[in-house]
């Protein structure tokens, strides 16, 4: 039952034929859980916020940082530093007191994904990485639960709806993951900021569609954008008939390549910080691209994986060698590479890339 108050708010919706105030009533008791509050969450939560979904879920690790404001619309600068999920609760119950928010402050893992879905009706991805989004896909499946699926990549986005109605799921679209050092997130690759508003404010509207059971869903399909060109394309997803039927929760690190097996070759960022504060001798070098360092970087030297073996020889044999990029993951291909095609066997990737070594000076200024 609507208040008063409620009617007047949201009379824009109660105006429209298709949706009145029964489609209203099916959002107020609605639960929609939302996997990430940065710059797909971002648009998602404001929108379903504004629109009356009754309770809204979301979980994230994350804090807010500068880096993040360029397209993460729910924080301001003196948000910087907080938990995404503390300022996103405020941020939503300032724009709309009749709702209630559900912040989880936690990584989402194999442990607790099925006892965290099992309170909502529909979940909405708005994770950046592959682990997040197959893990989000067979949660829903053992649930049987629907979710509004969401990709961002520099200027390209996509929109699905997995696991409605018999429907296709994400690993229809994906059997496999690909190999890490080509997806890399928004940090490694860039996004225009702009993108997650549009890509994000299309998955709240697959959202509410699904909730009041008004127009056509997108399901069996791909909606794919390109902001360069303003065009778009829907490609059919086809139900695989063969594919591996999901029956439990497994490593999606593992699974999609992203851990670093030999931790032999691991460095910790307060181990660079005493090699660094010690003067000892030994060689930096950053494998990301040049447009990364500009922006921030060690004073490594620069040697992007892309061109690695024309570096080669630049490389000490007899000292130690840290190699690092934005996260962890190029630098660990950078040394496999570097061991197998030319026998390196002293090289150290730093753990956390970077943004670890930001952290963890940040943590322990």
């Amino acid at each position: 039952m609507l208040s008063p108050q409620e009617l007047n708010r949201y009379s824009r919706h109660l105006l429209i034929p298709e949706f009145g105030i029964e489609g209203q009533e099916k959002l107020k008791a609605a639960n929609v859980l939302v996997v990430g509050c940065g710059g797909l969450g971002s648009p998602i939560l404001l929108y379903l916020a504004a629109a009356g979904v009754g309770t809204i879920g979301i979980i994230d690790n994350d804090r807010v940082d500068d880096s993040n404001l360029q397209r993460q619309v729910l924080y301001g600068t003196d948000s910087i530093g907080k938990p995404k999920v503390e300022e996103a609760t405020r941020r939503l119950q300032s724009l709309n007191p009749y709702i209630q928010i559900t912040p989880y402050f936690a990584a989402l893992t194999s442990q607790n994904v099925l006892t965290i879905f099992g309170d909502y009706d529909l979940i909405i991805d708005g994770s950046d990485n592959f682990p997040t989004r197959y893990l989000v896909n067979d949660a829903c499946i053992l649930l049987n639960k629907p979710f509004v699926y969401g990709a961002i990549y520099r200027f390209e986005g996509q929109v699905a709806i997995f696991n409605y109605q018999n429907g296709p799921n994400y690993r229809d679209l994906f059997p496999t993951p690909p190999p890490p050092e080509l997806t890399p997130n928004c940090a490694e690759a860039g996004v225009l900021g702009v993108l997650p508003g549009i890509i994000g404010s299309l998955q709240a509207n697959e959202a509410i569609k699904l909730l009041t059971g008004i127009g056509t869903p997108l399901t069996g399909k791909l909606f794919v954008m390109d902001a360069l060109t303003l065009t778009t394309r829907t490609i059919r997803i086809p139900l695989v008939p063969e594919r591996v039927r999901v029956t439990e929760l497994i490593d999606y690190e593992v699974f999609c390549g992203v851990t670093i097996p030999d931790v032999s070759q691991d460095i910790r960022p307060e181990m660079l910080v005493k090699l660094l504060s010690e003067n000892t001798d030994f060689q930096l070098i950053d494998v990301r691209e040049p447009q990364e360092y500009v922006i921030d970087n060690l004073k490594g030297e620069l040697m992007p994986l892309s061109q690695l073996a024309d570096f080669k020889d630049k490389i000490s044999r007899h000292k130690i060698v840290v190699v690092h990029c934005q996260s962890g993951m190029r630098s660990q291909k950078a040394i496999a590479q570097l061991q197998e095609e030319f026998g390196f066997t002293n090289l150290k990737n730093l753990k956390g890339g970077l943004a670890g070594f930001r952290k963890y000076k940040e943590d322990n200024a």
